[in-house]
């Protein structure tokens, strides 16, 4: 006798892109791809839909559904019977995320420790560790000083710090051109799949949050991409950023802070390149994307 085939959990995740071609650009998207190839690895048959696909009649054949919750609201499509399990995943924008919202889901994660009511469980962004390694490419190799990130409609204080502090800078990213010259913008875009070498090679990769996210917690996914490759990281402060990466990520309060991160010899002035490889193995042990389907699979086992 044949052996009857098992099938496979199906898993879908929701991201607040639009369903157009720009959802590509989206930081949103490529999370959800690489945790779907995260779950994929772990035998479940996952797939990943734009907002608009939230209350298309095929979730009712999901098992289990995950919002990644950023700028848009999404309420989950409940039908008379059975459906999905619904997990919501806030990763960014909590000030967005209305009173009511929570309790339409079976499960709540926030990329922040100390977000949330007692009902949300905390679930920092993630990296793909098969991508961002050391391994990327040569270190100091590439851009002195890099910026990867649209201007928000904001002259971002990161960049124009680093332009006053006379560094070797080079930005991708929307809407620049109303604030640097041509020869600083390298590109309105970086693909993703070129991400990994230009943050190993960088000489200083540069972050930011919103406001809001650095108030409360919600790091940066570029945070863990960066550190994953070894390469150099400064930030703006943000709670609970030396609880997960320490030391060995520098951090500045304001531009004057910044400018003189930047005025330090790179040999003497920043963690050694030792310190950051110690970190980057720790980021791919404990923040993978493979780290992160474990604990949503164990969660939806619960529900």
């Amino acid at each position: 006798m044949r052996g009857i085939l098992r099938r496979r959990p199906r898993w879908t995740i929701v991201t607040a892109a639009p369903n157009t071609e720009g959802a590509l650009h989206w930081g949103d998207t490529w999370f959800a791809n690489d945790l779907a190839d995260a779950l994929g690895r772990a035998d479940i048959d996952a797939r990943v839909v734009t907002r608009g696909g939230a209350n298309n009649p095929d979730r009712d054949r999901d098992d289990v559904v995950i919002v990644l919750r950023g700028l848009k609201r999404i309420t989950p499509r409940r039908p008379r019977r059975g459906g999905a399990r619904w997990i919501l995943w806030v990763i960014s924008h909590p000030e967005l995320v209305e009173p009511d919202e929570m309790a339409e889901y079976d499960a709540v994660f926030a990329a922040s420790t100390t977000w949330g009511n007692e009902n949300v469980r905390p679930l920092l962004q993630a990296t793909n560790t098969r991508r961002f390694t050391p391994e990327a490419a040569s270190p100091d190799s590439g851009a002195g000083v890099l910026f990867v990130g649209s201007t928000r409609g904001e002259f971002r204080p990161a960049v124009h710090a680093s332009l006053a502090a006379g560094v070797e800078l080079t930005v991708y990213g929307v809407g620049w051109e109303a604030f640097l010259p041509p020869e600083r913008i390298a590109g309105e875009f970086l693909a993703n799949d070129l991400l990994p070498a230009a943050y190993a090679s960088a000489g200083i990769v540069l972050n930011d949050h919103w406001r809001e996210m650095a108030d409360l917690g919600f790091l940066s996914n570029r945070l863990f991409d960066a550190t994953a490759t070894g390469t150099r990281v400064i930030s703006d402060a943000a709670n609970g950023l030396t609880d997960v990466f320490g030391s060995t990520v520098l951090t500045f309060r304001d531009a004057a802070e910044l400018m003189e991160l930047l005025g330090r010899p790179r040999d003497t002035g920043f963690p050694s390149r030792e310190e950051r490889l110690e970190l980057a193995a720790r980021v791919a042990r404990d923040h993978s994307f493979d780290a992160r389907a474990g604990v949503l699979i164990e969660a939806a086992a619960g529900i």
